[in-house]
């Protein structure tokens, strides 16, 4: 070549192409939608439902007091996973811990009351403050479905993607935990109502709701279903059930509960998901070091 220092347009697109592919790497923040990623969302729901109890109900700290620190902790958390630059799986998943704790006790709060069907061995209240505002669950589900539709809709005006892989930035990761949350005080209902009012009992309802999962599974081979709507209806269906399975793990014998203890079902559940997040975290870092590997011949053809 007469001019060697030239790049060809071939190379310019490599260049570009590796460019773009160190950004997304740099940018990443949210997760890849894979079955690891839905056994870890329901490893964390459960461990949400079993830990809000353990908190309100077990150590009697109440509905209210056990979330306002919940929510506390909800916020810690998210301002650590908003200022990280890159995907971590022990920030992203703690987030979705503290979510599920403090969407347990908010839904509590709003459709529970101090009656003796919420208020076991005789007790009379739980806690300092309200015991609840004794909503009930079609209308705190009603009040939580408008509110996670108002989001949607100031998402979709927004103009930014409802694609969790391509989420970057602040306003997007905000609206995204916004509904993260909100659909998991809806999931947390919608398991209570399950499990305590609709008469399915717990295994009933983790059945009920494990069937509606499997038909969202067979959706994803229509072509005209989004999958991005049945990504959002599996987020919100697989908190309910990870709600009933903490109260068959937990709730008494004569309830239909294995009557586990809300502290052991929790330690275990909490072992459970620090290992998931390990192994998240050990394939990440595999993934960036293979990703780096390919880019490397490319960088030096276009040098």
């Amino acid at each position: 070549m007469e001019n060697p220092e030239l790049l060809t347009d071939l190379d310019v697109a490599s260049t570009h192409q590796s460019a773009a592919s160190r950004t997304k790497t740099v940018m990443k923040k949210l997760p890849e939608v894979t079955l690891a990623f839905w056994v870890m969302k329901i490893a964390a729901t459960t461990l949400g439902e079993t830990a809000g109890d353990l908190f309100a109900q077990t150590l009697k700290l109440g509905y209210f007091l056990t979330t306002i620190a919940l929510f506390l902790i909800f916020v810690v958390t998210l301002v650590v996973q908003l200022r990280s630059r890159h995907y971590n799986p022990f920030f992203y998943w703690t987030v979705i811990l503290s979510t599920s704790m403090a969407g347990t006790t908010m839904s509590d709060f709003m459709n529970r009351d101090a009656s003796a069907k919420f208020l076991s061995n005789g007790a009379t209240s739980l806690g300092w403050g309200p015991q609840g505002l004794g909503l009930g669950y079609p209308t705190g589900a009603a009040i939580l479905i408008s509110i996670l539709l108002v989001i949607f809709a100031v998402w979709k005006v927004s103009g930014m993607t409802f694609q969790i892989r391509d989420i970057v930035t602040f306003r997007g990761e905000a609206l995204f935990w916004s509904a993260i949350l909100v659909s998991n005080t809806l999931g947390t209902s919608m398991g209570d109502f399950l499990s305590d009012s609709s008469g399915l009992g717990y295994l009933g309802g983790a059945l009920l709701v494990s069937g509606a999962l499997a038909v969202l599974l067979a959706l994803m081979k229509v072509p005209m279903v989004p999958n991005v709507l049945l990504f959002w209806i599996a987020f919100v269906l697989t908190r309910p059930l990870g709600a009933t399975a903490g109260d068959f793990l937990t709730k008494p014998v004569a309830k239909g509960g294995l009557n586990l203890g809300t502290a052991g079902s929790s330690a275990v559940l909490l072992a459970v998901l620090f290992g998931l997040m390990a192994y998240a975290h050990v394939q990440e870092k595999k993934n960036a070091v293979t990703l780096s590997e390919q880019e490397q011949p490319l960088t030096r053809q276009a040098g």
